[in-house]
């Protein structure tokens, strides 16, 4: 297996697109399944089409979902940091994407992004696992 952990630390935004990350690591490694793991209890990664409002209506699905209130019972950080350690029940922290001769096989709108509404951790580390096939 081969693998490699990137880090991400734009806590500008919930919605960070990490596709050309993961495209770089595929690069030249044959057939076989990308593995891409957010190893938080805050955090998750996903397939949406970006750069057309998809990561807006994210957002506002979340907190529609999710409100950032003070209503959870984890309470430890900042106020409604309950939400964050729900949110991976919702945004999976693991998603497997098929490669062919060393390219990721994502639909035409496909992006790979890390969702993440902890704004306590702007830390965050994301792991590349190929597996041949």
């Amino acid at each position: 297996m081969h693998t490699r952990v990137i880090e991400v630390r734009n806590r500008s935004k919930l919605v960070t697109d990490i596709t050309g990350q993961a495209i770089d690591f595929c690069d030249g490694l044959g057939d076989g399944l990308l593995h891409v793991f957010v190893p938080h209890a805050t955090a998750g990664v996903a397939l949406i089409e970006t750069g057309s409002g998809s990561e807006t209506d994210l957002e506002g699905a979340i907190e529609r979902l999710l409100p950032r209130d003070d209503i959870y019972r984890h309470r430890h950080g900042s106020p409604g940091h309950g939400r964050d350690h729900v949110l991976p029940a919702f945004v999976s922290p693991s998603i497997v994407v098929p490669v062919i001769s060393g390219e990721t096989e994502l639909g035409t709108w496909q992006s790979i992004v890390l969702v993440d509404t902890n704004g306590d951790n702007p830390h965050r580390m994301v792991r590349f696992s190929f597996v041949s096939g």
